[in-house]
């Protein structure tokens, strides 16, 4: 009995410095020193999903980030713009694989909705951050939290310029497309 014991202990050990170490991996919580991830480490939330589980649909109010910390994860849309056959009613946006995170936008706005939806493709871990986590870290220890809303800010700023790279260049194309049409 007491190996058992003893096993529980070293497993937990392990684990612990496992979700530190997939924490640290993360930009949002990369400049934070040893002792400020464990204060993190206490706020965040893990859970296990089952291969095609639903981590949250498309309308959904967003509640918070998610990080990989095992497996991997589909994003997708359910839109009848984007897609007409009724067999493939979903559209792919992207796979996430370890250490990847998604939803942070989430955390900074006022009764959003999720755009996409979210599901597990094998058996997953996540790290959950919600909102409610980042206002009690900015509240109990305001170094930290401004540590990682700069970095949240950072983050979604990146994504902002990205997606204006990417309309631009589909906008560019559907000029193409019209110019072509009208010679034609």
């Amino acid at each position: 009995m007491s190996n058992f014991l003893w096993d529980n202990i070293f497993r937990r050990d392990a684990q612990e410095k496992e979700l530190i170490q997939r924490l640290k991996q993360n930009i949002l919580f990369e400049d934070l020193s040893a002792t400020e991830l464990r204060f993190i480490e206490k706020m965040v939330h893990e859970r296990d999903y089952r291969p095609n589980e639903l981590i949250f649909r498309q309308g959904e109010a967003g509640v918070g980030m998610y990080i990989i910390h095992k497996g991997s994860v589909n994003i997708f849309v359910t839109d009848d713009a984007y897609n007409n056959d009724d067999e493939h009613p979903e559209m792919q946006i992207t796979e996430l694989t370890e250490g990847d995170f998604f939803g942070e936008i989430s955390l900074v706005e006022d009764n959003g909705r999720r755009t996409a939806s979210a599901r597990t493709n094998t058996d997953t871990r996540l790290i959950g951050f919600f909102k409610p986590d980042l206002m009690e870290l900015l509240e109990r220890n305001p170094q930290i939290g401004a540590k990682v809303v700069y970095k949240l800010a950072e983050v979604l700023g990146r994504r902002l310029a990205e997606t204006t790279d990417k309309i631009s260049l589909i906008k560019k194309e559907l000029i193409k497309i019209q110019t072509k049409k009208r010679k034609a």
